[in-house]
């Protein structure tokens, strides 16, 4: 039995120090620059959505290929990948392995915005989020111009006259102008514009109000609309 023992101990430390000898070896190899594992060679993204556009991540974090994995700075890479328009937020691993791994959460497109020309994608803080189209789509609220820092709500509740708006306009940077398909300016008002709105829909559904021979719907005083 001590002689078995004996043996197994004889056997067990020339393995660690084959093992010692080996990781040691690669360390050494790593921090002067050679071997596969000195180098990041292998990028691996993933996203919150599978159905988006992550060439624009992809070609950012490429920078990182080849770096050497010590010294690569994956704050300044991670930042640089948040800059990306879709990007809402990112997260950047180095693996022993050499393999960069990149998390990203994505903005998702609820509006467009337009310059009269083409059409962004926007989210729902107003960032344009992807390449721009040369067509509207179909039930998209549309906006021009400036925007506030939230337009998610305007865009909701805006949903069900798509068919009927051709573009939100915000005034002033202090309430929102509808210009219909038809040619007429709803001024909604500063204060509650999401109420007019939904009051507005209710006329149109009830007496049609956006097909009538007008010009302007003032819905500014809360105590009346004034048609022009």
């Amino acid at each position: 039995m001590a002689m078995k023992r004996s043996f197994l101990f004889w056997v067990y430390f020339v393995v660690a120090i084959i093992l010692g000898i080996y990781f040691t070896t690669r360390i050494v190899m790593i921090s002067m620059g050679h071997g596969q594992l000195a180098t990041i060679h292998n990028i691996a993204i993933t996203a919150d959505a599978s159905d988006s556009d992550l060439s624009g991540v992809k070609s950012t974090a490429a920078a990182g290929l080849g770096a050497p994995t010590g010294s690569l700075d994956l704050d300044i890479l991670n930042n640089r990948i948040m800059s990306v328009p879709i990007v809402r937020n990112a997260a950047t691993r180095r693996l022993s392995n050499g393999t960069l791994r990149i998390r990203v959460e994505l903005h998702r497109a609820v509006a467009q915005w337009t310059d009269g020309v083409a059409f962004y994608p926007l989210a729902a803080d107003g960032t344009t989020v992807e390449t721009p189209v040369a067509t509207r789509n179909a039930d998209a609220i549309v906006f021009r111009g400036t925007l506030p820092d939230d337009i998610s709500e305007i865009t909701t509740t805006a949903q069900p006259l798509a068919q009927k708006i051709d573009y939100l306009e915000w005034i002033e940077n202090r309430r929102w102008n509808i210009i219909t398909t038809d040619g007429v300016t709803v001024m909604l008002p500063e204060s509650n514009p999401l109420a007019s709105l939904r009051e507005l829909i209710s006329l149109n559904e009830k007496q049609n109000i956006l097909e009538r021979d007008i010009k302007i719907l003032d819905m500014r005083d809360s105590a009346r609309i004034l048609v022009k």
